[in-house]
């Protein structure tokens, strides 16, 4: 009976699809920008595992210029599972935040940068961290594609990669299979979105609750939001997107928004669903829930009181919203978001 069971349960796993995750090392980096999207990427694959026996499985790689071990900001030493010249093609890796000018780094690292261009050609999705966006920007694979990193260093990497269009308000960027991000907070929600693409919207929304509300800094407004971040070329839908976020307790209708910005509403539909694939009504109304979930988490406003920051005289609208994206209640979002300790559900 044990044999056969065994037999089953080698078949089971033999068909779960393996999500291979890359972790770069280099002596200097901060070592929560590698733990956390290990812990939360753990987390996301327990809780689905949990509902599908057959999740995809996560292969953890930790890939460094050599197999010698790294010192990190924390005096904390890791150990890599492998060299570049011998990892596993990834689907996504990771780039960490250094704690100082990461020039030195990428210096001492030219094998890693190589491997970061390759591994990009060859169809993996990069994510890096403040300054660690630097070794992607030397890769050459940023080229023509947007960026952010960490604000100290905006100025030194304008000189040093003129070709990447920079972005240094947007605590996140996305292009193409590249995503930046210029804190540990923004990083957070990057991997929250990568949840969401490996395991589905509930595992990303329990990873969500129980991790950012203490990772993240309170009444951030710049968070991703699945259909864009300002990738598109057009200008005017930019101005008015950054102005959306701005203004999160207006309560103007998209006809009063568009004559705002002296166009018709119809031009203002339009473009808006051609450069970011959303209409605009829906893309404001996730930028309120976003802020309304950051004041939820991080201050004692009431609901009525937070309905009114987010631009809603009536609190049942905001309501209604929380149920159709969150499928919680704004009171049943407060209420999981303060919990301390994962819940056993």
């Amino acid at each position: 009976m044990a044999k056969k069971q065994v037999t089953w349960l080698s078949m089971m796993n033999s068909k779960r699809k393996l999500i291979t995750i890359s972790l770069i090392l280099y002596d200097h980096m901060l070592a929560t920008s590698v733990s956390l999207p290990v812990e939360m990427l753990r987390a996301g694959e327990a809780i689905a595992f949990q509902e599908d026996r057959s999740a995809p499985k996560l292969n953890i790689q930790m890939v460094a210029e050599s197999n010698k071990a790294v010192s990190t900001r924390s005096l904390i030493k890791l150990i890599p599972d492998v060299d570049v010249e011998h990892a596993t093609l990834p689907d996504y890796a990771f780039i960490p935040s250094l704690w100082r000018n990461p020039r030195p780094a990428l210096s001492k690292n030219p094998k890693l940068i190589a491997w970061l261009n390759n591994i990009w050609q060859k169809g993996s999705t990069l994510i890096g961290g403040g300054t660690g966006v630097c070794f992607m920007a030397e890769s050459g694979v940023l080229d023509r594609h947007s960026a952010t990193t960490h604000w100290h260093y905006v100025d030194q990497f304008r000189r040093d990669y003129p070709r990447v269009e920079l972005k240094p308000d947007f605590f996140i960027t996305q292009s193409d299979r590249i995503y930046c991000a210029a804190s540990l907070n923004a990083l957070a929600d990057i991997v929250v979105h990568i949840i969401f693409e490996i395991y589905g919207r509930n595992a990303a929304q329990h990873v969500e609750r129980n991790f950012s509300h203490e990772i993240r800094k309170p009444y951030e407004q710049q968070r991703y939001l699945e259909g864009a971040v300002d990738r598109h070329p057009d200008e005017l839908i930019s101005q008015i997107q950054f102005w959306m976020r701005t203004n999160l307790n207006a309560n103007l209708t998209m006809n009063q928004l568009a004559q705002q910005f002296g166009i018709s509403q119809r031009t203002l539909t339009r473009r808006f669903k051609a450069a970011n694939g959303i209409n605009a009504v829906k893309f404001w109304q996730r930028q309120k829930i976003e802020m309304a979930k950051e004041l939820l988490s991080s201050s004692n406003l009431s609901i009525q009181e937070i309905s009114y920051q987010v631009g809603y005289q009536d609190q049942g609208q905001l309501t209604r919203l929380f149920k159709q994206e969150l499928d919680l209640t704004p009171r049943e979002y407060r209420a999981t978001v303060r919990k301390k300790l994962f819940s056993s559900d």
